[in-house]
């Protein structure tokens, strides 16, 4: 059987025909940022002659290990600098089709486009799609705040490595079958923190059409807050401003231990994120949520959510629970807030308590902040998962990411937590991947059998994804309006 083969701008890539579609993998979009080029904004690859195999996943970003084998089950990827790849799934006779591409989460600091969750096939095969998925510089790689340093140093590389994969697919998606006037961007977590990022930088107008947010919403650091986790991790590294040169010789490991030592010694072992977007005014010159609202995602459709119980995933029921004041200094430190003290009142202190306002706040809130926002400027269309599983140790709650397996239509993903996969289950992934694929080609997620009204100010119709999906006007009204009071907080 003959394999797929692509023309880009750079080379020729041969990919394998699996499952019924098309797959590239490994194909590079950035040239390796690796010796000078570390820490600077990506820089094209180079071309090469004849074809170039693209059967095998690419080296992901350095992160922290995966112990528990959750993000690459089997077989653990190689981690190199040399991490800029992508990944395209196609159906069979693809032409002009809409193209999606997905931007995954890890809260900056870990994950890949190659984790066996976000496979593209059922997407692509049953959508009629174009699936990509992306790499990114993760951690002290490609969120540390180096642009006041001057010279090549950059800020907020792992959204510029995102820039530049958004422009190789502008300039080649065509030759797989993809439609460059048709794409939709579409992440979780962190990767959808990062879209949120995306709709405010000038450098990624035009290119992409539509936006799904998954779990998250406008996160930035000040630029102080930026350059002090520098110092911090130059601290760890027993460097001072002056040295911090050196960031570019040091092994990469030595880095990547040191910033792990670093969080650890700041949180106490709090969720916390201490590499995220920066405001920087060559890359990211305004807080997210105000350039919405001032008009930079203009005509841009949204379609944006988050999970009934999203903070159970980070206080897990039997793990040890921190102190709520550490918890709160962590929280205060992701939000870039002085004090949560007020809203911590209305919350036990307890693990259910912790997990609550890490949902209410963290999640929720910045999705309603961010949703109000965009509303002058386009179309706005909101969701809440509900769906949990009974007795299941984690998904008996609707935690973060326990959506992601029903968006990709990737059931197995349940099989290997432990679950047989129920008629339930396989219509909620079809409901929710048909909903996805209908913005994709549309701008609006309306399907036969899913009408979903947009969001508005008037009634904040929100569609829950449940057993029995329906349209809710304006959830839990109270506690929204509870977390909107809070102004004196600083969020």
């Amino acid at each position: 059987m003959r394999q797929p083969e692509a023309a880009t701008i750079y080379g020729t890539v041969r990919g394998i025909r699996k499952d019924g579609v098309n797959v590239w993998r490994g194909v590079p979009f950035a040239a390796p940022p690796v010796g000078e080029l570390r820490f600077c904004a990506p820089l094209p690859p180079e071309s090469w002659e004849g074809v170039r195999d693209a059967s095998d996943f690419g080296p992901v970003s350095h992160q922290p290990p995966d112990r528990k084998g959750t993000r690459f089950p089997g077989e653990p990827p190689v981690h190199d600098e040399d991490c800029l790849y992508l990944n395209v799934w196609a159906p069979l006779e693809a032409e002009s089709l809409p193209v999606m591409v997905w931007i995954h989460g890890g809260t900056f600091l870990t994950g890949a486009g190659s984790q066996p969750l976000f496979d593209g096939t059922a997407l692509a095969l049953d959508g009629n799609v174009v699936v990509v998925s992306v790499n990114y510089r993760l951690g002290p790689f490609g969120f540390l705040h180096l642009s006041p340093l001057g010279g090549t140093f950059s800020s907020n590389a792992g959204l510029l490595d995102q820039i530049a994969a958004l422009e190789w697919v502008r300039d080649n998606i065509g030759g797989f079958g993809g439609d460059p006037r048709r794409v939709t961007v579409f992440g979780e977590s962190a990767g959808s923190m990062s879209i949120a990022a995306l709709l405010a930088m000038p450098a990624a107008r035009g290119l992409f059409a539509g936006a799904i947010m998954q779990s998250g919403a406008s996160q930035t650091l000040k630029p102080a807050q930026g350059w002090g986790i520098v110092l911090e991790l130059l601290a760890e590294l027993g460097l001072g401003r002056e040295d911090a040169g050196k960031l570019r010789t040091l092994p990469a490991e030595t880095i990547a231990q040191a910033a792990g030592r670093m969080i650890q010694r700041l949180t106490g072992g709090s969720p916390g994120m201490f590499f995220q977007p920066v405001i920087d005014p060559l890359t990211l010159p305004e807080e997210p949520v105000r350039a919405v609202s001032n008009g930079s995602a203009q005509g841009i459709p949204v379609l944006i959510g988050t999970n009934r119980h999203e903070g159970d995933y980070f206080f897990r029921e039997g793990a040890p629970v921190p102190e709520i004041g550490q918890s709160l200094r962590a929280l205060e430190q992701a939000l870039g807030v002085p004090d949560l003290s007020e809203l911590a009142a209305h919350y036990p202190a307890t693990r259910e308590g912790q997990a609550g306002i890490m949902t209410d706040l963290f999640f929720w809130r910045s999705a309603v902040a961010f949703a109000e926002s965009l509303l002058e400027h386009g179309p706005v269309w909101m969701y809440r998962f509900d769906w949990v599983v009974e007795a299941h140790s984690l998904l008996s709650k609707a935690v973060h990411t326990a959506e992601i397996p029903y968006v990709f239509g990737n059931l197995s993903h349940l099989r290997r937590m432990g679950l047989a996969v129920s008629p339930a289950m396989k219509t909620l992934s079809g409901r929710m991947r048909s909903a996805w694929v209908a913005f994709a080609y549309s701008g609006k997620p309306d399907t036969a059998r899913l009408q979903w009204p947009q969001y508005s100010l008037a009634d904040r119709a929100t569609l829950i994804f449940d057993e029995a999906s329906s349209v809710m006007k304006d959830p839990q009204p109270d506690k929204r309006r509870l977390l909107f009071s809070l102004k004196e907080t600083g969020i």
